[in-house]
């Protein structure tokens, strides 16, 4: 289908852009995050772009990064969530965010989308996690770097750990893992040291 929209930014109503490619506007719906980032009225603006399409409608979908468009996509694969429920979780969510909370099965922070209900958010939580973690292992795949999913062992129970712990702290799950995953990409000799991976991570924190 259609693959992006690039043209001139005709409107910006809420959840509502119009494009002007060529002379033809394009009405493509956006999530809040996009919104405001958006350029201004008349700038040019690429959106990629997912087309759905049903018996009387076809509407685009559009996104400033093909990151976000691709997470968009493995959202609508989880029953019970359509594209409207993709674009409230990507409204309130950063990519990263949103990775991390299913990484964690943080449901919680995704259950605060508009219209995502806890068993919902749990649902996303389940069966997107693998999808997740072989996404983000083909990213890294021979940079060289430690992912979450390199360790075992010792390491993997020190990272959990870790994690764990900031959280009882007060940190929120995925601020954690964001925290102790740069900790360990830097840091491998860190690796099955619960009490060094800590510390470690507590100074990413601040």
């Amino acid at each position: 289908m259609i693959a992006y929209v690039n043209g001139i930014l005709e409107s910006l109503e809420e959840g509502l852009a119009v494009v002007d490619v060529g002379g033809i506007g394009m009405n493509v719906f956006v999530s809040g995050s996009t919104m405001d980032r958006m350029p201004g009225i008349g700038e040019a603006v690429k959106l990629y772009t997912y087309t759905n399409v049903k018996e009387d409608s076809f509407t685009l979908f559009g996104f400033l990064s093909r990151d976000e468009l691709a997470l968009f996509k493995m959202l609508i694969t989880v029953s019970g969530i359509g594209p409207k429920g993709g674009l409230s979780i990507l409204s309130v969510m950063t990519p990263d965010d949103l990775r991390f909370a299913i990484m964690a099965g943080d449901s919680g922070s995704i259950s605060k989308a508009p219209g995502i209900g806890k068993k919902t958010a749990e649902r996303i939580t389940l069966e997107l996690r693998d999808k997740i973690k072989a996404t983000e292992a083909d990213m890294l795949k021979g940079s060289g770097a430690v992912t979450m999913d390199d360790l075992s062992g010792e390491a993997s129970s020190a990272r959990d750990e870790a994690v764990a712990a900031l959280v009882a702290l007060g940190y929120n799950s995925g601020d954690a893992m964001k925290a102790v995953r740069k900790v360990l990409t830097a840091n491998e000799d860190a690796a099955s040291d619960t009490e060094k991976l800590l510390k470690l991570a507590l100074k990413e924190m601040f």
